[in-house]
């Protein structure tokens, strides 16, 4: 979202009453933003391979129905990791052989509903591919979607270590280093001949593309293992997972899609030769750079001399920046009442949010404008997990989201994308209606007369 884009948004959600009082946290998507992210990604692998490619969006990064929708229409899948997400990228149109399932706890149910629709489904690891050749087995005479098995290519982590998944230690997939392993997946897939896929996701923020496309060498080099041992093209199709970093310290796309295209194709050109098919797995790197927070401040003070300005967003829509602001900082932009750009010298404050603990800050000792109470600040690049992985602190409510766009006039126009919870939503999912549940049945009596 470019700085012009996103001032005459924050100014328009202001003045047509999205941050309010009652409501005074919101989200906003940049709708052209996402449609140009998902146009760069299918050109930069359009421009290394002519083989066919399914992009595949992480439902995780934002689990939305009207975003899953709206990538969908710009011709992307899904790749989901639990019922609800499968749920998700249903209810939003996208048919069976658009959706990948990737979770390391998939139940006989999850996997025996993935078969019976037809949903590609990555086994983790050696006992779920027993479950899936029950499965199988069960279902003789049936079509078989596609199947394969994910690996752990142990090249090592990133700078953060909670999402680094190609570690020696890592819990997802097969550990291709380990002893026996590399020889047992082989066979694997040789007893296996409808078994014609093979996946890994070595990415993460925080990780080198070097990195990642030394983990891509590896799952590519064992595809060519397996198929010189079968005799012929078993595995027709590798899933490259995604994982692309992002820069949260300027507008700056960087690295952009094509970047790691044309690494790709340097490092591993025998992958994008048409011979293989891929599957992409981006989420965050699609997204992030096209979603903004915007929240009242309410209260300006002081501490220790240092300004802090009280606001309505902090753990609840910022849970990664709150708890390890060194792995997540985020971006803070100014406005004033009005939506309009702050102006002043730079003062050296805390942005702090509404949860009852010291630790709940946006940011520390930021350089900004001297914000007061009625001022509005933006935390940006927060398009993806930050304002649809909601964290209930102090039964703090879900904030609306919306998508905008802009006309030819330079005006703006605002699509709600989800509905601010309300109070008696989080009631109602709190147990309100089992309130006498633990009172016993002559307590609750005595109570009701």
């Amino acid at each position: 979202m470019t700085v012009d884009r996103r001032d005459v948004a924050v100014r328009a959600a202001v003045e047509q009453g999205l941050l309010t009082e009652q409501q005074p946290v919101a989200a906003f998507l940049d709708v052209a933003g996402i449609r140009s992210s998902v146009a760069a990604l299918r050109a930069a692998f359009a421009a290394v391979t002519d083989a066919p490619v399914l992009h595949a969006f992480a439902v995780k990064a934002a689990p939305l129905v009207p975003v899953l929708a709206l990538l969908h229409a710009e011709g992307m899948g899904a790749e989901v990791a639990s019922p609800g997400e499968l749920a998700l990228a249903r209810a939003a149109g996208l048919p069976p052989d658009r959706i990948v399932l990737d979770s390391p706890a998939k139940t006989v149910a999850e996997l025996r509903e993935a078969l019976d629709l037809g949903i590609a489904v990555n086994a983790d690891n050696w006992q779920e591919l027993g479950r899936v050749d029950t499965l199988v087995a069960d279902g003789a005479g049936q079509p078989v979607p596609p199947l394969g098995l994910r690996v752990n290519p142990q090249v090592g982590g990133g700078s953060i270590g909670a999402l680094s998944t190609a570690t020696s230690t890592s819990k997802f997939g097969v550990a291709l280093n380990d002893a026996g392993a590399r020889e047992r997946v082989v066979e694997a897939y040789l007893e296996r001949p409808w078994m014609t896929r093979l996946h890994a996701h070595s990415g993460s923020q925080g990780m080198a593309l070097a990195r990642m496309a030394q983990g891509i060498h590896a799952l590519y080099e064992l595809a060519e293992e397996i198929n010189a041992a079968a005799g012929r093209q078993q595995i027709d199709t590798i899933d490259i997972g995604g994982g692309l970093p992002v820069n949260f310290s300027s507008d700056e796309h960087t690295p952009a899609f094509a970047d790691y295209a044309g690494l790709l194709k340097e490092r591993v050109p025998g992958l994008l030769d048409g011979r293989y098919g891929l599957v992409t797995e981006f989420g965050r790197s699609l997204l992030a750079k096209h979603g903004t927070v915007l929240a009242r401040v309410e209260y300006a003070k002081s501490a220790g001399s240092r300004p802090i300005a009280v606001t309505h967003a902090g753990v609840q829509v910022a849970t990664r920046t709150v708890y390890d602001p060194v792995s997540w900082p985020l971006r803070i932009a100014a406005y004033d009442a009005k939506g309009l750009p702050k102006a002043g010298p730079g003062v050296e404050q805390d942005v702090a949010g509404p949860a009852c603990f010291a630790g709940d800050l946006l940011a520390e000792r930021r350089r900004l404008p001297l914000l007061e109470a009625g001022d509005v600040i933006a935390a940006l690049d927060t398009g993806a997990y930050y304002f649809s992985s909601h964290y209930g602190y102090n039964s703090l409510p879900r904030p609306a989201v919306h998508g905008f766009t802009s006309g030819q006039d330079g005006g703006v126009r605002f699509t709600t994308v989800r509905e601010a919870q309300s109070v008696r939503e989080i009631v109602a999912e709190s147990g309100g209606a089992q309130r006498d549940a633990l009172l016993g049945e002559e307590r609750s009596n005595a109570l009701a007369d």
